[in-house]
């Protein structure tokens, strides 16, 4: 970012307020709506570099954006933020980052949750995937420990995605009961574009219809044709980033 000195906003949203994550133009998203605050607070045109896209419906408690300053951050910046952005937005922290820092790229874990839930619940609306229908937890589980045997994800991938590696640690892969929701919890360093809703999706569809063992056949067909992806964006939550010890100090 230039020559300038490098700050992060750690921010929180509700996915279905936007149309995704990623600037379009002038479509509501996540990053039009950063930039247009920071611009309005430091009285300059203001770009930001997001560190996870996040699907349109997709709700996410950690993501993170950096900016360039030439000077000191304005007081209570985070305060400000919060006060001109939408409802469906909050700035969480502001960070310092480490000269050549990159959100995306410096990242070395991500964890996603993906929540259903089984019995027809007003409050949890558009906060997770309503699905009236037995799943064996069994055979959730199984699915989910293959999962963690494989790094190659092409299957995952949605046609068309530009990937220079279909390659992906999984650092854990499980499933937990929570009081009338199945949980998803993921875990890598990193993911193709639509992967975890394609696991979710694959995992039920295998769960409701078919045996643990025919996902191996999925994964090792590297044919996004034979996946699943079927489920809705706003049962999926980003919910941590995870950086190198020193790359950012909060301010």
């Amino acid at each position: 970012m230039e020559n300038n000195a490098s700050y992060v906003l750690e921010v929180m949203y509700d996915g279905t307020r936007f149309h995704g994550s990623q600037i379009q133009g002038e479509i509501p998203t996540v990053q039009l709506a950063i930039n247009k605050t920071l611009s309005t607070l430091l009285r300059r045109e203001v770009g930001t570099i997001g560190a996870s896209r996040t699907d349109e419906g997709v709700h996410a408690l950690q993501n993170y954006y950096q900016f360039a300053l030439d000077e000191a951050p304005p007081e209570n910046l985070v305060y400000k933020c919060n006060a001109i952005l939408p409802a469906g937005l909050a700035v969480k922290g502001l960070y310092r980052a480490a000269p050549e820092f990159n959100p995306r790229f410096d990242a070395i874990r991500r964890r996603y949750r993906y929540r259903i839930y089984l019995q027809k619940n007003p409050f949890l609306v558009e906060r997770a995937y309503f699905y009236p229908y037995h799943l064996s937890i069994e055979s959730l589980r199984h699915t989910a420990a293959i999962i963690s045997e494989y790094t190659q994800f092409e299957s995952f991938a949605k046609r068309g995605a530009q990937n220079f590696t279909f390659n992906c640690t999984i650092h854990q892969s499980h499933w937990e009961e929570h009081s009338g929701e199945l949980h998803y919890i993921v875990e890598a360093n990193r993911f193709l574009r639509g992967m975890v809703r394609g696991l979710v999706a694959t995992q039920i569809r295998i769960a409701r219809k078919g045996a643990p063992a025919d996902l191996r056949q999925i994964i090792e067909a590297q044919d996004c044709t034979k996946a699943f992806f079927d489920v809705p964006g706003h049962g999926l939550y980003l919910e941590e980033i995870t950086y190198p010890d020193g790359r950012m100090v909060k301010l």
